[in-house]
């Protein structure tokens, strides 16, 4: 495992982001597409391999942590502007990774 320093983690904003739109990609196996609310930062599009581990309706106004300052990717579907954590592993799935009660959008994560 490669280590990194505190500067190296301070570079990424992690925020707190509420899920307000997913779109089914019907030509996609894994994607969905999210819409975001960070709060006073706005909405973004990020699109996430999670298609086969979530249902569209218990998405919606979910809770999740986002990585806010990664560099825009386009993408065959559209752009991405960010990424949502998840921890995996092989054997039982994907989980996002969400705040404890009473967070809001766009609260920094640390």
């Amino acid at each position: 495992m490669d280590e990194i320093t505190i500067d190296d983690f301070f570079k990424v904003d992690l925020r707190i982001a509420k899920v307000v739109e997913v779109s089914e990609i019907e030509e996609a196996d894994k994607l969905v597409q999210l819409k975001l609310d960070l709060g006073e930062l706005g909405e973004k599009t990020v699109f996430a391999g999670i298609k086969k581990y979530y249902e569209p309706e218990n998405l919606l106004n979910k809770m999740v942590v986002c990585v806010n300052n990664l560099k825009p990717r386009e993408m065959r579907f559209g752009t991405s502007e960010g990424m949502i954590l998840a921890a995996s592993n092989e054997d039982s799935g994907v989980y996002l990774v969400g705040p404890d009660t009473d967070a809001l959008p766009g609260m920094k994560v640390s």
